[in-house]
């Protein structure tokens, strides 16, 4: 005997699955796009190259460092909230708002570098990619619940 409707909940959860896959990816990206500037906190160099400063006074180089000790907590909390959904909220949370303020900085500041210019171009697609996975894991979430 053939039951129609027999299989939505399977559907559902397929779907439920392939969308919590996708968030989980845009946060993945997104954390290690965040990782990256942590070379800072060995490579003043490297962080001259990405923001554009000299790095002469030792205050900067400090405050420049530290920036990138907090860049790997940033990107580790998202690589972690990718994997283990208990977390996702807590990094979401943490990853915009350490996107959107820069970017908000960066705005009220204006006249910054094209370096700078570059990093906020990048803060604000990665904001969008974590606004559109907190919208699909809430899709996900709303299948599962109704499978």
């Amino acid at each position: 005997m053939v039951t129609f409707g027999a299989g939505r909940g399977s559907l559902a959860r397929l779907r439920s699955g392939s969308v919590t896959r996708l968030a989980s990816t845009l946060i993945l990206l997104v954390g290690l796009a965040n990782l990256l500037p942590g070379v800072g906190v060995v490579s003043a160099p490297r962080v001259q190259v990405l923001y554009g400063v000299a790095l002469e006074d030792p205050n900067l180089v400090i405050l420049m460092r530290h920036r990138a000790v907090l860049f790997g907590v940033v990107g580790g909390l998202l690589v972690a909230s990718a994997f283990h959904a208990p977390l996702r909220l807590v990094g979401l949370i943490v990853g915009l708002t350490s996107m959107v303020s820069f970017i908000l900085i960066a705005w009220l500041v204006g006249n910054y570098s094209a370096e700078l210019r570059r990093v906020v171009r990048v803060d604000v697609l990665a904001s969008l990619a974590l606004v559109g996975a907190a919208i699909l894991d809430r899709l996900a979430s709303a299948g599962r619940a109704a499978a």
